[in-house]
């Protein structure tokens, strides 16, 4: 069972290489790394060059943005699962990628398969973490989602579903996942374990700018697939989840 790992990098010199490293570092052996570079200007390029013999495909050209270089990665891709890390995101332990294959080979009626993730800072201390549950219809209503750098799903459901949506600016992946879990009802499962460790930061990690920018895409997502959509609700959650992650971050400290 091949997997498919699509990396999307923009600027990302300092983080890359680690990346790298992280998905060779896996136990599971039959893995197609597919590295998407938006035109990186800031020796990103030339690192991957330097290590061209390292993962299995590298796209460098301009892009209209993540999703856009996921959308490509996707395409060229041929593995029969799929995932994304991000070029500052890295794999928890080198057997991650064994067990989610372990899932999908023992119970073949699940589609998706997702985890539990840590938020580190650049001196690799733990800042945050994501604990996540069983789906089950309405959680997407409270702001719910897995972690997208956990998420994997068989190539049927990239088939099916289409491409992650590149107008949107930061959460295409969570309307993918709506997509996939809420709306077409593949089947998925929590893999209760920390599965990848994501660099602190980024637009979708912004606090209350971020909030109402993805509050707002879902809003349009719901419409999009005919779902009645309470913003009150979700805000509501949001913001409450927003709070527990602000005292999960404190305790840490």
């Amino acid at each position: 069972m091949k997997v498919s790992i699509i990396t999307p990098s923009f600027n990302s010199v300092n983080t890359i290489g680690l990346t790298i490293d992280s998905v060779k570092s896996q136990t599971y052996s039959n893995i197609e790394h597919v590295i998407v570079d938006g035109g990186s200007s800031d020796g990103t390029y030339e690192l991957l060059n330097a290590r061209r013999t390292e993962f299995k495909t590298l796209i460098h050209e301009k892009d209209r943005g993540i999703y856009d270089a996921i959308n490509k990665g996707v395409r060229s891709s041929s593995g029969e699962l799929i995932g994304v890390l991000n070029s500052d995101d890295f794999f928890f332990d080198s057997h991650v990628i064994e067990k989610i294959v372990d899932v999908f080979q023992s119970m073949q009626e699940i589609n998706c398969v997702y985890g539990n993730l840590i938020f580190i800072d650049h001196y690799g201390k733990v800042r945050r973490v994501w604990h996540s549950i069983d789906f089950s219809p309405g959680l997407f209503d409270k702001s719910w989602t897995p972690a997208h750098p956990t998420f994997y799903c068989r190539r049927i459901v990239y088939e099916e579903l289409g491409n992650y949506k590149s107008d949107y600016k930061i959460a295409a992946d969570v309307d993918f996942m709506f997509r996939a879990l809420e709306v077409k009802g593949y089947r998925s499962f929590h893999l209760n374990e920390y599965l990848v460790k994501m660099l602190i930061g980024g637009v979708s990690n912004q606090g209350f700018k971020s909030t109402i920018i993805i509050t707002r895409e879902m809003k349009k997502s719901y419409q999009e697939n005919k779902r009645g959509f309470n913003i009150i609700k979700y805000l509501f959650f949001k913001l409450l989840k927003l709070k527990e992650l602000k005292l999960i971050s404190t305790h840490i400290k």
